[in-house]
This record gives structure tokens, sequence and C-alpha cells, in this order.
């Protein structure tokens, strides 16, 4: 049915297209976001803060629609993947990602963050039975070349090492977050999966919650208020457009959307942080963008 649907329907092609443009601005824009309210308030408060807000958010919005039937509670074998997306996804991606940009400028951080999409395809040939096509072979060669050159040129130090590294753990649990979302789409409705992987984020940073309180106390209202953007915006809307993007096309051209994201992050750093990645790293960054597009044209 939603095939013919969409097939049909070109203006929903359309609105699925504004949707991924949309989330590729506001996810772009939480790199920024993040690396300035990572001079106030740690890694895990931010978690905590951005995911608690994001599920209030995303709760009120499906709790209040007038539509109850297109709710459904996730029967049993939904929450084996559901609890993974949330850990990793919410969770571990996002203190991964808080504390890599305490270290790392903001494009580059989104740079190595977004190879991704190469891990989704590696764990599809793994787990799904898609094998290791040349070009995904080659593709995966040329990405770890541009992990390399950034880990070079950004690390004048032990703290600049780690923050490549963790910028992989977060691209490694954002890839499985995909992975084990994607089923979940076709069971349950999107915003639905959405608000409990982010619930389920929220309670993972919840031994943070200490240091939140004592964090809050101290910050500077425009730190709040950047807090309040990325649950609201990133978080609650960016997750909910990528979710109507993704059931409406597919995951190959949603990939190769999301690669636009370093790019806008490293404008909106420029323009907002007045910051600019080493040559050295863009030419890494740009090594992996290419080395992800090698490997999805056998998609």
């Amino acid at each position: 049915m939603t095939v013919t649907t969409i097939a049909e329907a070109p203006p929903r092609a359309g609105l699925a297209t504004g949707a991924a443009a949309v989330t590729v601005v506001l996810w772009a824009s939480s790199f920024v976001a993040i690396r300035h309210v990572g001079t106030e308030i740690s890694a895990g408060a931010l978690s905590l803060a951005r995911l608690g807000l994001g599920s209030i958010f995303l709760g009120a919005l499906l709790f209040t629609r007038r539509t109850p039937a297109v709710r459904r509670w996730p029967s049993q074998r939904d929450w084996l993947p559901l609890i993974a997306c949330g850990v990793l996804w919410f969770g571990v991606y996002n203190i991964a990602l808080n504390e890599a940009e305490r270290r790392l400028d903001a494009g580059t951080s989104a740079m190595l963050v977004h190879i991704a999409p190469l891990l989704i395809a590696v764990l599809a040939g793994l787990g799904l039975g898609e094998g290791f096509p040349r070009q995904l072979v080659i593709g995966s060669l040329v990405a770890f070349a541009g992990i390399v050159i950034i880990g070079t040129s950004t690390s004048s130090g032990r703290a600049e090492t780690w923050g490549v590294v963790l910028c992989v753990v977060a691209a490694i649990s954002y890839a499985v977050g995909v992975v084990t979302q994607k089923p979940l789409l076709s069971r349950l409705p999107a915003a639905e999966v959405t608000w409990l992987a982010c619930t389920i984020g929220a309670v993972v940073c919840l031994p943070f919650a200490p240091t939140l309180v004592d964090e809050l106390r101290t910050a500077d209202a425009s730190t709040i208020w950047w807090v309040v953007y990325l649950a609201a915006f990133p978080t609650a809307l960016g997750f909910t457009t990528w979710a109507f993007a993704l059931r409406r096309t597919s995951a190959g051209r949603m990939g190769v959307t999301v690669y636009a994201v370093p790019v806008v992050a490293i404008v909106l750093g420029w323009l907002f942080l007045g910051e600019t990645p080493a040559v050295l790293a863009l030419a890494g960054g740009a090594l992996c963008l290419t080395g992800v597009a090698i490997s999805r044209r056998s998609a």
C-alpha cells in the first residue's frame, strides 16, 4: 500500500525531500550547539537534558494528537531492537558526541560521525546477507584513510586523539541504531518509535542527573536556551522529520542526503563559532565522504 501511494503521489515525494532537508539543517546545527554548550555543561549532563526534554516534547506531540488509533504499543519482539536503538543511537551516541566536541571542532566532529552510513552498509552485509561488493570494500578503505588523516591533523595531544575515537564510537552507535530502527518503522508509527527510543536514551543518562542540576545552577541563560533548542529542534523535530522521510524514500537516498550534514556543520561553525577545521582535516573529511559515496554506488 505504501509503495503504491508513494509512486502515485508526487507531492508526498516532495514532502519527503523537504523533511530530509530539514533534518540535514537541524542535525548540522546540533554540532554547533553542542560545541557552544559544552563549555558549561558536561557531556553526560547535556545528554540527559537534551533527551529528557526531547522526550517531553515528543510525548506531548504524540499524545495530544486526535488520532489515537495510529498509536500501537510495541509487541514483545519489538522491545529488543527498540531498547538497542534507544540505548545506542540516543544514549551512547549523544554522550560520545558531546564528549568528543569538547576536543574537536564542530565541522571535524560532523565529518567523522558521518562515516556512519558506511558502517550501516557493513552491518547490512554481515547481518542481512547483502554481501560485500567490490565498491563497498574500496569505499571502506578510502573512508578509513580519511579517518587516519583527520586523526593525524587534529591530534596535538591525547585529548584530540581521544576526540576522534569518541566520534567513531558515536558513528558506530548511530549505525547500529539505524539498523535496529528500520524494521520497527515498518511495524510501528514513526513518532512512537522516536519517542520511545528517546525516552529510553534519557533513562540511560539518568545517572548524570546530579551533575546536570549542579551545572544548570551556574550556567548562563543563553546556554540553557541552547539546551532547549537542542531538545526541541535537532532532537524532537529532527528525528521526527528523519523518520517521516525514511518511511517515504529508500534508505540509500536518505543516506546520500545526510552526507550534506558535515558540509552544513562546517559552514555553521564558521558563521557562529568562528572555527574552521585544519586543511588536512578537511581533506580527510572529504576522503571519508568520498569513501562512503563509493560504497553506496552498489546500493
